[in-house]
């Protein structure tokens, strides 16, 4: 082994494709024996078998890293770094720079904030307590204390102080009812509740509260319970739990309606994750081996959009996502053309029986790529840019405000001879045999080719998304839930649960309070119950004042 070492370390590393390779067996052919010839052609066989193996094994690592500890982001500049035309100018231009622009560039490069007066403003807590304080010694129409002749009025904005204070996320309140007793007749009179206290134990911000920490931010039952503990106010997961289904079966049909909307949208993106439900795996471990049947579970994310909306659904159980999407279509109204479908080119995805305009992932694709960079960087790095450019002509787009129409033709104008040209490059890669078809960067190529006519759905279709990204981030929800509280018991504890994701994640969507909606909708049920369209996120503010009334 050590001869080897050796003779590896003098003569260096060599790089040969496989066609050179070929060619050296077909030259060795011609000046040796047959029997040596053979023991050759298994050897540089066997060469190109572990490069492979190994290109494989890399990007396989590298995947399951970012798996466990996170992606970095995806952006061009942290996946391909600079040029060496960008080098070049950074340089210069930095050199360039009198001493205090480049101490500020070297300050912002370091990650140094200038100091300043806090993240967020006043304005930013909506949900706080707002008290007015009255000045001490004057009121509007007073003589001004310092000009006789003047008088003062009120200013309409108001000087602010914020002071914050901690306190257990469910807040309770002990009244202590004074007694007294007849030290004649022995009767107790007992002082009369506070007319503003309610009825019930547990109040409705109690469940809106509980939903937001559990399923809105991944807050497991039985942390809540050791928290509550800490903080002298016991609130056992049971509890919880029952706090949850009383409150789901006054906010359903407001959610059983955001379905049926979600099903009107112009676009519809879906994809799905795993997910664990403890009654479903053990209907797997007691099943019939002869009759097998699926044992998957899935979460199923579906964002659909419209001019006036956005709408995420979660669904979990055995169904994958193109069925979960076959029953939201089924709610479609016939009078609706087919919906732009954005997804990855998993045939699982599919709706199998109705129609969709197809449109796949380009980002999907794009990171096929990202994941090689590693191993072909000149290659990866002309998909990468190229891929680049288009996405900025869409933020172009979007800063613009640019119709559907308007947006296709300027995708037509700017990105189509972009994608042309990479198309004809990509075809060049295998055609002409400078890429290894089975080699991982070949598998990435075919895959993009294969797939071509959906990732560039967006020069063809207005409207069209260039990637599946709002629905993988919808996705982070139920993947935050997964991580902490690990599965679902029953199927039914997975519905409730994709209830409120689906209530809160729209919320979010509209720029809506959460906690305030779903406040409302436990307030308002019997209205809710009567007209459940009446009473979606972006529009039961409009209800409140006529139920006040």
């Amino acid at each position: 082994m050590a001869r080897w070492r050796q003779i590896v370390k003098e003569i260096g590393k060599v790089d040969l494709t496989p066609e050179e390779l070929d060619d050296l067996v077909v030259r060795v052919k011609e000046q040796i024996e047959e029997k040596d010839y053979l023991v050759i052609k298994a050897m540089v066989g066997t060469i190109i078998f572990l490069a492979q193996l190994v290109e494989e094994k890399n990007i396989s690592l590298r995947r399951v890293l970012r798996i466990l500890f996170g992606a970095r982001t995806e952006k061009s500049k942290n996946v391909l770094g600079k040029s060496k035309e960008e080098i070049k100018e950074s340089e210069s231009s930095g050199a360039n720079l009198p001493s205090d622009h480049a101490a500020d560039l070297s300050e912002k490069e370091n990650g140094k904030k200038r100091k300043g007066h806090g993240r967020n403003g006043a304005t930013a807590y909506s949900g706080a307590d707002k008290l007015r304080v009255p000045h001490a010694t004057l009121k509007a129409a007073d003589p001004c204390p310092l000009c006789p002749k003047g008088k003062i009025y009120k200013i309409k904005t108001p000087g602010v102080v914020l002071r914050l204070v901690g306190r257990a996320p469910i807040h309770a309140t002990v009244y202590e009812l004074e007694k007294l007793r007849c030290n004649l007749c022995g009767e107790v009179f007992t002082a009369k509740e506070p007319d503003d206290i309610g009825d019930e134990k547990y109040d409705e911000t109690v469940g809106s509260t509980i939903a937001l920490l559990k399923y809105g931010s991944g807050f497991p039952f039985y942390r809540l319970e050791q928290l509550q503990g800490s903080l002298g106010i016991p609130l056992p997961a049971s509890t919880q739990w029952d706090i949850m289904e009383k409150m789901a079966d006054k906010v359903h049909p407001a959610y059983h309606e955001i379905v049926r909307q979600g099903a009107q949208g112009d676009v519809i993106y879906n994809d799905d994750t795993t997910m664990k439900i403890l009654a479903l795996m053990k209907n797997n471990d007691n099943e019939d081996e002869d009759e097998p049947s699926r044992k998957g579970m899935f979460t199923t994310g579906i964002l659909s959009t419209s001019n006036e909306w956005k709408i995420g659904l979660f669904f979990t159980g055995r169904k994958h996502s193109g069925e979960n999407m076959s029953d939201l279509l089924q709610k479609r109204e016939s009078d609706r053309g087919p919906p732009i479908q954005m997804c990855d080119a998993l045939s699982r995805n599919m709706p199998k029986a109705l129609k969709t305009i197809l449109a796949n992932c380009l980002s999907h694709s794009r990171r096929y790529f990202v994941d090689l960079v590693w191993n072909f960087p000149e290659q990866c790095r002309y998909v990468i840019e190229t891929l680049a450019e288009v996405y900025k002509n869409d933020e172009i787009a979007k800063d613009q405000n640019m119709s559907p129409e308007e947006r296709l033709r300027f995708h037509q104008a700017e990105s189509a001879p972009l994608m042309e040209d990479l198309k004809l490059w990509l075809n060049d890669q295998l055609d002409e045999k400078k890429v290894e078809p089975n080699s991982a960067l070949g598998k990435a190529i075919s895959y993009m080719l294969n797939h071509w006519e959906p990732l560039t759905a967006f020069l063809r279709i207005p409207n069209a998304p260039l990637d599946n990204n709002l629905c993988e981030q919808a996705l982070k929800r139920t993947v935050l839930n997964r991580k902490n509280s690990l599965f679902y018991k029953t199927e039914h504890g997975a519905y409730i649960g994709d209830m409120f994701m689906s209530l809160i994640y729209t919320c979010n969507l509209n720029d809506v309070n959460p906690f305030d909606y779903l406040t409302v909708l436990q307030r308002n049920s019997s209205q809710v119950f009567k007209n459940p369209q009446n009473w979606v996120p972006w529009n039961y503010n409009s209800m409140i004042p006529s139920q006040a009334q």
